[in-house]
């Protein structure tokens, strides 16, 4: 399966174009959005629009940057997204387990509960793919010069127990394109340029 990844578009409409243009040229069967696509919701619906002529389907979360309830109104008006917040999408042996929003916090009570559940309803021969806007902590995705490391540990735990195939995540523009490993994990903060990833 080919997967064109996306985080922080934040409502650039010309590299909204590049990305469109990437998409045509490679095919992906899914395009997926670690949220932020829009800055507050500006231009929203012209990038949905445009993404919708793709005829690609776009498994997506929301952002700092977009509430839950507004990508789901929107998922609801443009059939070709998906809304996999708090939510799992199941596709031949994978699952898009996704959890957007925050990005600012170290511990995420509320991921921890959500997290708990899908550990005893997950199937366990099903492959991992774990979408979140929070980079994870302790990892190349999270580390800001002079600051240190900025990531989510509640999104670690997890990691580091479920072990999925793959996370794309996002929030920090200044990790944007970095790729690392935890464990057997790996972690690819794609940016908004968009990466292909073969799974």
């Amino acid at each position: 399966m080919k997967l064109l990844a996306f985080v922080d578009l934040h409502s650039d409409l010309n590299q909204l174009k590049k990305l469109i243009a990437k998409a045509k040229e490679k095919q992906p069967d899914y395009l997926v959005c670690a949220g932020d696509i829009s800055d507050f919701g500006r231009d929203i619906d012209q990038i949905f629009k445009e993404l919708e002529k793709l005829n690609i389907p776009m498994l997506i979360i929301p952002g700092n940057h977009e509430s839950s309830e507004g990508i789901t109104k929107l998922c609801t008006k443009f059939k070709f997204a998906i809304n996999i917040h708090k939510g799992c999408y199941e596709v031949n042996d994978y699952c898009f387990f996704g959890y957007g929003e925050g990005g600012f916090s170290e511990e995420d009570r509320e991921f921890e509960r959500i997290a708990n559940k899908f550990k005893k309803e997950i199937n366990e021969k099903k492959k991992i793919i774990f979408v979140t806007h929070a980079p994870i902590y302790g990892t190349k995705v999270d580390y800001i010069s002079q600051l240190g490391h900025r990531g989510n540990k509640s999104s670690r735990k997890f990691v580091l127990e479920v072990k999925p195939k793959l996370v794309i995540c996002g929030h920090l523009h200044e990790t944007a394109t970095m790729i690392d490993k935890l464990g057997s994990t790996v972690i690819i903060n794609p940016g908004k340029y968009g990466k292909i990833i073969l799974i």
